[in-house]
């Protein structure tokens, strides 16, 4: 079986709908409240932003959607990230779902529209950077490994310029938007412990590729941030 087929097997098609299309609309699911314009609008974000972002990473780069719909499939996964790259996942499954437990008492409006229209700006932002940085990079896996099958090699145009982990970048804006969006205080709990998976898994790709890819050492000393510009 080849790479396309292991895609479009219809076990990986069901799980892929239920990522793209389910999970984004918990917080209307769970809190059965159909008036919710920002869960909506939160929803269409996510399902947009990801069939847009792998249709334009699919026609740059044809082989990148093969590579990531195997995930952890690969087995020279290195292995702490057999953990970390789950855990990512099941953090993002929570947000929402959190968010969407938190409004069954009721849904106080904790946050202004301001703060609100503020948050959706961060929340485009976020995809915008995680979606330019899937589009550029023909080696953006699901998982942590050095890709010898595929020529791995150096990526440092686009937004890699500028931060040396931008998918990671623009994931983060993005989690850290929900809270204020949906009005969901808890929700910056998974968020929180995403944020730090995000950056042990940050810290230690990185190290991984300093070792591992031949030129990301100069690469690194010329981009000094791995995740945030100015601070990291």
């Amino acid at each position: 079986m080849d790479e396309r087929q292991r895609v479009k097997n219809p076990a990986m098609v069901i799980k892929l709908m239920i990522i793209v299309v389910v999970v984004p609309f918990l917080p209307i699911l769970i809190s059965r409240d159909w008036s919710w314009w920002e869960a909506w609008v939160y929803g269409g974000i996510n399902v947009s932003g990801f069939v847009i972002s792998r249709i334009l990473a699919g026609r740059r780069h044809p082989d990148l959607i093969a590579e990531r719909g195997r995930f952890l499939d690969h087995p020279d996964t290195v292995s702490w990230d057999r953990l970390l790259a789950p855990l990512v996942g099941v953090g993002g499954l929570f947000i929402p779902l959190v968010a969407g437990l938190d409004a069954l008492p009721g849904r106080p409006l904790l946050f202004p529209l301001p703060v609100k229209l503020a948050a959706l700006v961060l929340m485009l932002g976020g995809w915008i950077i995680g979606s330019w940085a899937l589009m550029e990079n023909r080696f953006f896996s699901g998982v942590v490994r050095i890709q010898t099958d595929r020529g791995h090699h150096v990526i440092s145009s686009g937004p890699y310029r500028l931060v040396r982990h931008p998918g990671y970048c623009g994931g983060l804006l993005t989690y850290f938007s929900i809270p204020f969006f949906l009005d969901s205080l808890w929700t910056f709990v998974p968020v929180a412990l995403l944020t730090i998976v995000l950056v042990v898994r940050t810290y230690l790709e990185d190290k991984v590729l300093q070792e591992n890819l031949t030129g990301y050492r100069d690469y690194a000393a010329r981009v000094r941030h791995r995740l945030l510009p100015g601070l990291w």
